[in-house]
């Protein structure tokens, strides 16, 4: 009888311990990855808890026809895959979500939601209407958790792919400004579209929801580009001058950047800033680690003619959008109702989702969900219970929420806060009566 040798015995034990290593690499690449670990309700804010309801998803396609691409100089239609959330009936038959994405570099993997796909919504009453805005690059997953969330409490919640600035459009090896130029040109009026569509009726894809939808109230919530986008619909007009669009394009021809100028100088979904009427539905926005101030991207006097609730949410360390530069817009913005969240020793990715598996290969797509200092399910608890606050005093008019918000300061009692996080934030407000 053959007996095999120690040396062959460790050999063969090395080639199956690799092999199954490899496989479970595999797996975790290709199965949906369950991004959050369960954890005490009490560690966690209260208002980061979910709501009443199950929630619903479903991804649809809008097509915004005649929009002019910036790069090519033609014009033709953009379109945009939004999924939405919101309240659900739990009927049977209906599977738990999953969202497919990809990291920066572009390597695929899938979430495990907590929503169900296609299931009926159930409302008792209109849904008021929340846009997610992503930053660049990104994609309408990247704050999925928060999309799941405001739905539990009774949101419709629409997040965008934005045409040009997506994850699997931005090749960051050989040309990561591709889409640049039009995602300056584009994200405010991407999100007044979306706004706009689900109050319109007609668009068989939204046939589930028509009659559903509060026309009348809705927010806008961005992170990076999205909150650049986010604080321009709401009235925040941009002030590109030739040498800002120059610095951006690289590009010295005078009459071009003039050009340029004149296009990116609008407001409030596309508006010339003369004419400008912000849609009287946003009742309120979130800005999180918002990309421009520090560029004086903004009309200094458009921002104190804002009237719209802002929330301003930044680390104090963010190296891409410049804490000073989101100082400057929060200390300009006019809003009777503004509000300032401070993480401190955070930079600049304060909104994402955890890491998946796939991106602890690459330092860069790894680095695209983590802070150093901060665990991101936690920044996700956070970012959680203050858009809630935000939203349900604003858009809802729940007058807990304000009496919340108008604390001037966090402290340890902190309603519905976890003991000692303060410690960790800073809180300003600026706000009237409600």
């Amino acid at each position: 009888m053959f007996v095999p040798s120690r040396q062959t015995v460790r050999k063969i034990f090395t080639l199956m311990l690799v092999a199954s290593t490899a496989t479970l690499e595999c797996q975790a690449e290709t199965a949906p990855e369950q991004l959050y670990l369960a954890k005490p309700a009490e560690m966690r804010p209260a208002l980061s808890q979910p709501g009443s309801f199950p929630v619903g998803v479903r991804t649809v396609e809008l097509m915004h026809e005649n929009q002019l691409d910036l790069t090519s100089q033609q014009s033709g239609p953009r379109k945009l895959t939004v999924e939405l959330w919101y309240p659900a009936k739990l009927l049977s038959g209906h599977r738990m979500a999953n969202y497919t994405s990809m990291t920066k570099s572009q390597q695929a993997f899938i979430i495990q939601g907590n929503a169900y796909r296609n299931a009926e919504p159930d409302t008792a009453q209109p849904l008021p209407v929340v846009v997610i805005s992503h930053g660049y690059p990104g994609n309408r997953a990247l704050m999925f958790y928060l999309g799941e969330h405001l739905a539990s409490h009774g949101y419709l919640v629409a997040a965008i792919d934005h045409m040009h600035s997506t994850y699997a459009e931005i090749d960051q090896k050989k040309a990561p400004y591709a889409g640049f130029l039009n995602t300056l040109y584009h994200r405010s009026r991407d999100q007044q579209f979306v706004l706009d569509a689900l109050r319109q009726s007609g668009n068989p894809d939204l046939q589930f929801i028509e009659g559903k939808v509060d026309k009348n109230a809705a927010a806008v919530i961005g992170y990076s580009m999205g909150g650049y986008g986010a604080i321009n619909t709401v009235g925040g007009c941009f002030a590109f001058t030739e040498q800002s669009i120059a610095a951006f394009t690289g590009v010295k021809d005078s009459g071009a950047n003039q050009a340029l100028q004149q296009k990116l100088n609008s407001c409030a979904g596309g508006q010339l800033p003369s004419e400008v009427k912000v849609a009287p539905a946003w009742k309120a926005a979130i800005a999180i680690a918002p990309w421009g101030g520090q560029h004086q991207l903004f009309s200094a006097s458009a921002l104190k003619n804002i009237k719209v609730p802002v929330m301003y949410l930044a680390g104090d360390k963010d190296d891409v959008s410049g804490y000073d530069g989101m100082r400057h817009l929060y200390e300009q913005t006019g809003s009777k109702h503004k509000y300032f969240l401070t993480y401190h020793h955070a930079g600049h990715n304060i909104a994402p989702h955890p890491a998946p598996v796939v991106s602890r290969k690459l330092a860069g797509d790894f680095a695209h969900y983590q802070e150093a200092n901060w665990a991101t399910d936690t920044l996700n608890d956070i970012n959680r219970h203050f858009a809630l606050a935000m939203l349900d005093c604003h858009v809802k008019s729940i007058k807990a929420r304000c009496d919340l918000l108008q604390q001037k300061e966090l402290t340890s009692l902190w309603p519905g806060y976890v003991k000692g996080m303060p410690t960790a934030l800073s809180w300003e407000s600026s706000s009237g009566k409600q």
